[in-house]
């Protein structure tokens, strides 16, 4: 009775931090979106799209919490393959903006990065000292480790564009989150392939799911 009671709290205090790091990223998404609209630039738009992929994988790491690890992996494929759609996106308008032109604000691009930093660095610490994380938990962490990293980029190219007045960091920054993006999507679905072949008992190359 004890272990069961372990289980349900366990998962209640995952279910508590998922919502919490939910609704920070959806809040942040938002900013990102306003701000980077207004700012005219590629670099935070391209982390509003991301942190709204985020919000929609902590959706579904909450729908998994309580699901037999298959319907896990699922979710983290899913959320896997929504970075490589994102990360597609971000490239296509990066190329856009670099043939129109654009005129990124620095100075708004440093505001929104830093606070945008403070929230990811709260979900990042809040997944990380989550103990004895499945898949999907490990994929909710990737993507908040990355959010981390291309908030430090905004800044440095917020500098930059502030400094020269050229649109180029904005580009490059939007650029490389979408390449982060494409790492940790497929790292993503690396991890769920071998989370297949750990409950099997199997080894990579022997046989397919």
């Amino acid at each position: 009775m004890s272990g069961e009671g372990e289980i349900r709290l366990d998962t209640a205090k995952r279910r508590g931090t998922l919502w919490v790091v939910l609704w920070l990223n959806v809040a942040i998404a938002i900013g990102f979106f306003a701000v980077g609209y207004l700012a005219d630039s590629n670099a935070l738009l391209a982390n509003g799209l991301d942190n709204s992929s985020d919000a929609l994988v902590y959706a579904l790491s909450l729908l998994a919490l309580a699901r037999p690890r298959r319907w896990k992996r699922g979710a983290a494929r899913f959320s896997g393959i929504m970075l490589l759609v994102f990360a597609a996106g971000v490239i296509i308008d990066a190329i856009r903006r670099f043939v129109d032109g654009s005129d990124p604000a620095g100075m708004m691009m440093l505001a929104m990065a830093a606070v945008a930093a403070v929230v990811n660095l709260v979900c990042l610490r809040l997944l990380q000292n989550m103990e004895g994380k499945d898949v999907n938990l490990r994929a909710a962490t990737t993507f908040s480790f990355n959010d981390f990293i291309s908030n430090g980029g905004i800044i440095i190219a917020a500098i930059i564009v502030m400094l020269t007045g050229a649109n180029w960091p904005d580009l490059v920054v939007g650029i490389a989150v979408a390449g982060i993006a494409i790492y940790g999507g497929i790292d993503i679905l690396r991890d769920a392939h071998m989370d297949s072949h750990d409950e099997r008992g199997t080894v990579h190359g022997e046989e397919r799911e």
